[in-house]
């Protein structure tokens, strides 16, 4: 198993790890990203969230007397690789408090019930399923909402602000997360009063082809993976489509959107707006931090997502006063009222799934604009 670094925040937290504190133990939280392969537009942003919450709280002195340690490995966005990892994270670091990760819902079920097995909590900053807790009981955690939330929110936001009344659903069918996202988009515009013409599945391959055969309607609903994203949009105009595209965190690609050819009309649900105009005091914090570990990038919602995820696993381990794995399940399922950049997270009448507002965000010229928040009125079951 080899160990990552993704920028100068790791460094920073490992000077301190071994330099004058070599002799000492330290509290160990695994870390599993996709710094390569199709899934690192989402994970190698996350990572560097990561890394920078662990350098911040070495610099305040560490934790529970010792300095942290981040084991951040990378997945190569492929399952089976990913399951070779999480066995040997567990068993090489057998002193691991918990772990977190992944923006994808595969890639954690690839990872997760090997950390339960382990009886160790998997915390994940970006994948969205709301059947993940189900699919891995007691010890899977999101620190994110619930892909059946941001559909709710895109669907209700598609009804009332874009007034749109029919829609098109153009879905990767590949992904557990694009089918999920497919399915609760059409349940909750359906129960608005709007309709869905048809859903078009396509694969990778033959995405272009696939658009061809999207009828008029009032709005495209665009269910992508990252990778999927530069040929998805050119793809749709380039097919005679000029209606609005809407999506979900998948199309939160970040800077990555420059060169996106014909990205108008778009727009999509994420889980946090931290760019440079958000007043909010803890994003502008967020915001300098980053900016000093990593000089000439900017942040995204999946930076805030695994910034927010380590964090919350360091204050799990705070409020347990030990790293023992059972003693930070408890204290981690205990969370309230928790200070995020992404939004306050509680984990309320035993769901592992914290209750949060979503971010509506528009394409223009390549940059991504914030036009506001939304919270449900009416979500599907998972």
């Amino acid at each position: 198993m080899k160990l990552y670094s993704v920028g100068l925040a790791a460094i920073l937290s490992c000077l301190l790890v071994t330099g004058s504190a070599a002799q000492e133990s330290s509290v160990v939280i695994g870390a599993m990203y996709n710094l390569t392969g199709g899934q690192r537009l989402l994970d190698v942003p996350s990572a560097r969230g990561a890394e920078l919450a662990v350098a911040e709280a070495n610099k305040a002195g560490g934790l529970l007397g010792q300095p942290v340690k981040l084991n951040l490995v990378d997945g190569h966005s492929q399952p089976e690789v990913i399951a070779k990892e999480a066995a040997e994270l567990v068993n090489e670091e057998p002193a691991v408090a918990g772990l977190i990760g992944f923006s994808d819902t595969d890639m954690v079920l690839a990872a997760a019930p090997i950390a339960a097995k382990h009886k160790r909590v998997f915390l994940t900053s970006g994948a969205t399923s709301p059947r993940l807790p189900q699919q891995v009981p007691e010890y899977l955690f999101l620190a994110c909402f619930g892909d059946n939330v941001q559909a709710a929110a895109g669907a209700e936001w598609a009804y009332n602000q874009l007034k749109a009344r029919t829609a098109v659903v153009f879905y990767n069918e590949t992904t557990s997360y694009t089918q999920l996202l497919r399915g609760y988009f059409e349940t909750s515009f359906g129960e608005l009063g709007g309709k869905v013409l048809t859903a078009i599945p396509y694969a990778p391959g033959n995405l272009a082809a696939k658009a061809l055969m999207l009828p008029k309607a009032d709005l495209v609903y665009l269910a992508a993976s990252p990778g999927d994203v530069a040929i998805a949009i050119p793809a749709l105009r380039d097919a005679g489509i000029s209606v609005p595209i809407l999506g979900g965190d998948g199309l939160d690609i970040g800077v990555a959107w420059k060169d996106v050819r014909e990205a108008r009309n778009v727009y999509f649900t994420t889980h946090a707006h931290v760019s440079a105009n958000n007043p909010d005091p803890r994003v502008k914090k967020f915001r300098e931090a980053y900016a000093k570990a990593y000089p000439g990038t900017e942040p995204d919602a999946f930076t805030a997502l695994g910034y927010d995820a380590a964090r919350l696993m360091i204050a799990a381990i705070k409020t347990a006063n030990s790293t023992e794995p059972e003693a930070v399940r408890k204290a981690l399922a205990e969370t309230t009222d928790f200070q995020g950049v992404t939004g306050t997270i509680s984990y309320r009448d035993g769901s592992r799934i914290p209750v949060k507002a979503v971010s509506i965000i528009s394409i223009d010229g390549g940059k991504m604009i914030f036009l506001g928040g939304v919270m449900p009125k009416n979500v599907p079951a998972p």
